[in-house]
């Protein structure tokens, strides 16, 4: 199993950026996508989510407003799109894989694949 997380880079603030999360070797259809990120020196943390239906998501209060999470189940692919930056929005961004007969995805316990992550820096 393995998810690609891409589409990382260097934006000013109030910028945007669109992530890829790329899944093969599970059924992406039945798996939850979830993103998290961890900035220099502190805890991952939840960012937003998605059910393997595509029709429920979740996103972080921090990010609400700003941040979309969709999925794509033909292309067994997760998207974060990420409107209107913030200094603070710098972590390395980490996609995700929960199965769906688990229905947490708001924390780590549930989600069983994760991938390597890319890095979003976000200057001010």
């Amino acid at each position: 199993v393995q998810l690609q997380a891409s589409g990382g880079g260097l934006v000013q603030a109030g910028g945007f950026l669109r992530l890829s999360c790329a899944t093969s070797g599970l059924t992406f259809s039945r798996y939850n996508i979830a993103w998290f990120r961890q900035a220099p020196g502190k805890e991952r943390e939840f960012v937003a989510a998605i059910y393997w239906s595509g029709i429920s998501t979740y996103a972080a209060d921090s990010v609400k407003g700003r941040f979309t999470i969709s999925r794509d189940n033909a292309k067994n692919t997760a998207y974060l799109q990420m409107n209107s930056l913030k200094p603070e929005d710098t972590a390395i961004y980490y996609c995700a894989g929960g199965p769906l007969t688990n229905g947490v995805v708001t924390t780590h316990r549930g989600m069983d694949y994760w991938g390597k992550g890319t890095l979003v820096t976000v200057s001010s």
